[in-house]
């Protein structure tokens, strides 16, 4: 028994919570008009990513991108960067302080500093029933981080796994880039786990995840809101019922499709932070 318990434990605990970062002055995304945009778009391209691989595409401003479970249940891990400077790329912390641990249509991925601005808004996403369920679990998570062949070897005991979603996405932008693995490895960043079911357990707070609910024909979408290079893995677990960095779990490839807008001419991208900092 914890000696140190308070005689004023109970109402310390009782405080009521308070928002951190408030989020109803962010700018208005405008879901009706990105949807009637989405209405006329047409499609220009897709890629379809291979289990336990990565690969990366490329959408201008204004473009919208799909991510669609094909054959079986799989989660994905999505990278963004931007096109014109990949050193701005999402912003998975922030992104979670301002919407939540989990995303959906609606919400927008942010960049990192000095930039601090939407690189894409989610427009579509056919899971957003599930809610929050009994375990405190959800999907489209922003706080896990990637799996990765460093946690995994220090936890396994010195094994070397190579199809982490780190080594995935290093290898796809060392592809689209041209950049050496010492170039790239840097630039890839904690992820939106596409699909992923996931929350802490209430007792000890540990990340989980458990069986996610994607079916073929589930999808996510976004509207880009600047030109962007995207980064897909379809993640070696592949549903993550059971391991997140395996060879034995079923896994099955993720689509990834392009739409042009042809109505009215596209938004104007928007503006990095305004933050300026004091002379030094």
């Amino acid at each position: 028994m914890n000696q140190n318990i308070p005689q004023d434990a109970a109402e310390r605990r009782a405080i009521a919570p308070v928002i951190c970062y408030p989020n109803d002055t962010l700018p208005d995304p405008d879901l009706p008009g990105l949807a009637e945009a989405r209405r006329l778009a047409r499609k220009t391209g897709e890629c379809l990513v291979p289990p336990r691989e990565a690969r990366c595409f490329r959408v201008p401003a204004g473009h919208f991108f799909r991510v669609t479970s094909v054959e079986g249940p799989q989660v994905g891990d999505l990278n963004l960067w931007s096109a014109a400077d990949p050193r701005e790329r999402f912003y998975s912390g922030k992104t979670r302080a301002l919407h939540g641990t989990h995303l959906t249509r609606g919400d927008r991925l942010w960049s990192v500093f000095p930039w601090l601005r939407p690189m894409a808004t989610v427009v579509e996403d056919t899971l957003e029933w599930y809610g929050i369920d009994e375990h405190g679990g959800s999907v489209h998570d922003v706080i896990g981080t990637r799996c990765d062949p460093y946690t995994h070897h220090l936890l396994s005991g010195g094994q070397d796994y190579h199809h982490c979603c780190h080594s995935n996405l290093t290898h796809a932008l060392m592809d689209a880039l041209g950049l050496d693995r010492a170039a790239a490895e840097p630039l890839v960043h904690d992820v939106l786990n596409v699909f992923m079911c996931t929350g802490f357990t209430r007792d000890t707070g540990q990340y989980f995840m458990k069986a996610s609910p994607v079916r073929p024909g589930d999808c996510i979408e976004f509207h880009a809101e600047i030109d962007l290079i995207g980064g897909l893995s379809a993640c070696p677990g592949g549903d993550c019922s059971a391991e997140h960095s395996s060879d034995a779990a079923r896994c099955h490839p993720l689509l990834v499709e392009i739409f042009a807008p042809q109505g009215p001419a596209a938004r104007p991208e928007p503006a990095p932070s305004g933050y300026r900092w004091p002379r030094d």
